[in-house]
């Protein structure tokens, strides 16, 4: 099994991380990475590093407690409390009926004071339960979202076109931009209502639509990539939401773009919205607290949901029905299908060990869930270890913050969580060589650094390089960086000697199993 002690040293301090060439990763003194990157992999990077320094973007704090205290009271207590409703749901609406008793009826403001009590007292029974459930809207985006530190991240979510050399970045003051190589033209998209984002999603089969998951509901973005405009308007844009549905903290789409799904850790349904009609269906069962996560899978046939409890599921998205998978140490993190969809890795909040479950290739598309294998196995360890870099001790690994496969199966990216108390540092990424055929490997490659006392926020590898891997990397000072990986198909690999490849990874054990 492999484990970050089979790991090669990372660079030493001074030197950041700029590609993999020959098997190997290749470090670079600052200053000089483009001139290394270039010597080594030529001209393959796409776009050049970009920079949003932290303090030259302005934070966007939620507005909760600024209206309570600045309500605008020049308004009707029935447009506040329609308003409270579509933002934060009844309780919201009973609170302030109850805070506006001046402005209706008698009998309305003694019978909301008395319902929204009672609503209290059955959200302090279902938080005792689902303790989530008691965090501030900004608080559960901060803890479910994909970025390791979205409070204070410039860069707070980020995401390649599945089939066009462009990406989009959300900011820390909600606006987000487009970047095209063959444009020139920085779309900035911003919207009264696009707050709190924590998730974008490209539409696979269009070139122009954009969803982003904000606060209170779904927008999509119709960003033409023929106009001259840098600020596309408002009237291109599309609402999607549904009362209790907030905030927004992930969003797949299905492959050939018909569908797509949104999940809140709030609500216990995920929603799957047919874009084009505008219309959402929610797929609801019983447990779990809510739905923190979302992956769908390549082949389109499955639907990965994790729940903010030790419960989590796969749907078949043929007839909707579902297989689900318990006992788990805590709620998962993190997840990834691999291109062909037939191997689902995950990880556990706090548990140093990446798990796998398998689906039979050949196996019908209604099938295919029912057969997957009944119990996940422990692939991969990434228990703490200290590696020394020099004079520099650091302490990698434990638990694992997130982690994305590339499409050709061959590279796996792990973005660890710091843990203070343990003295572990999230400055290094974790990179691993994989295979699928014959068998699932997973085998030590290297570690990625960035820039002296720098940790990645967010990690995503580009869906349509075609010379390897190209891993996108949002870091914790502003900067946006490219890392090109190098490497040799395995097809190829197959049919020479296997060398510098480390151990193949072998599945035993079992820690949870299916209901």
């Amino acid at each position: 099994m492999s484990s970050l002690s089979m790991f090669p040293s990372p660079p030493p301090v001074g030197f950041m991380s700029v590609c993999e060439a020959s098997g190997e990763l290749v470090a670079a003194k600052l200053g000089e990475e483009g001139m290394v990157q270039t010597q080594y992999c030529g001209q393959v990077g796409e776009f050049p590093s970009l920079h949003f320094p932290p303090d030259s973007i302005r934070a966007s704090r939620e507005e909760s407690s600024a209206k309570a205290a600045f309500l605008p009271h020049d308004e009707t207590v029935w447009k506040r409390a329609k308003e409270a409703w579509y933002e934060h749901g009844l309780g919201a609406v009973l609170s302030e009926l109850v805070n506006s008793r001046a402005e209706v009826p008698g009998w309305l403001g003694w019978s909301s004071s008395a319902g929204l009590a009672v609503v209290r007292w059955l959200g302090s029974l279902h938080g005792s339960l689902f303790p989530h459930l008691a965090l501030s809207n900004e608080d559960m985006i901060a803890t479910f979202a994909e970025n390791a530190d979205w409070y204070h991240s410039a860069l707070r979510a980020f995401c390649w076109h599945p089939h066009i050399h462009k990406f989009a970045v959300a900011l820390r003051d909600n606006s987000i931009k487009v970047y095209s190589r063959t444009s020139k033209i920085v779309p900035l998209l911003k919207h009264k209502v696009q707050k709190g984002v924590s998730a974008l999603a490209w539409e696979p089969q269009c070139a122009s639509v954009l969803a982003v998951g904000c606060q209170n509901c779904v927008l999509i973005w119709h960003v033409d990539p023929m106009s001259l405009s840098s600020r596309p308007s408002t009237t291109t844009c599309q609402v999607l939401s549904r009362p209790g549905h907030s905030p927004i903290t992930c969003l797949a789409w299905s492959p050939h773009g018909k569908l797509l799904a949104s999940a809140s850790p709030a609500d216990t349904a995920m929603m799957i919205w047919s874009v084009s009609t505008e219309t959402g269906v929610p797929l609801r069962r019983v447990g779990g607290g809510g739905v923190s996560l979302l992956r769908w899978s390549p082949d389109g046939n499955k639907l990965f949901a994790a729940t903010p409890s030790s419960l989590l599921r796969v749907w078949e998205t043929e007839t909707w029905t579902c297989e689900r998978w318990t006992n788990l140490a805590g709620r998962c993190q993190s997840s990834c299908w691999s291109p062909d969809g037939a191997v689902l890795l995950f990880t556990v909040a706090d548990e140093p060990v990446i798990y796998s479950i398998t689906f039979p290739r050949d196996a019908d598309v209604v099938t295919s869930v029912k057969a997957g294998s009944k119990s996940a196995v422990v692939c991969v360890d990434v228990s703490q270890v200290a590696v020394e870099v020099g004079e520099e001790v650091l302490n990698v690994g434990g638990s694992v913050h997130s982690m994305v496969w590339d499409p050709t199966g061959e590279r796996l990216a792990v973005m660890f969580t710091a843990d203070p108390e343990k003295g572990t540092t999230s400055q290094l990424i974790a990179l691993f060589r994989t295979r699928l055929h014959p068998v699932l490997e997973i085998m030590p490659c290297g570690f990625i650094r960035g820039e002296p006392g720098v940790s990645p926020e967010l990690i995503s590898f580009q869906e349509s390089f075609e010379s390897g891997a190209l891993l996108a990397v949002c870091w914790s000072n502003g900067k946006l960086s490219f890392i090109p990986l190098m490497f040799v198909p395995s097809d190829d690999v197959n049919r020479i000697p296997r060398n510098g490849f480390g151990n193949g990874t072998v599945f035993t054990g079992q820690m949870f199993s299916q209901q």
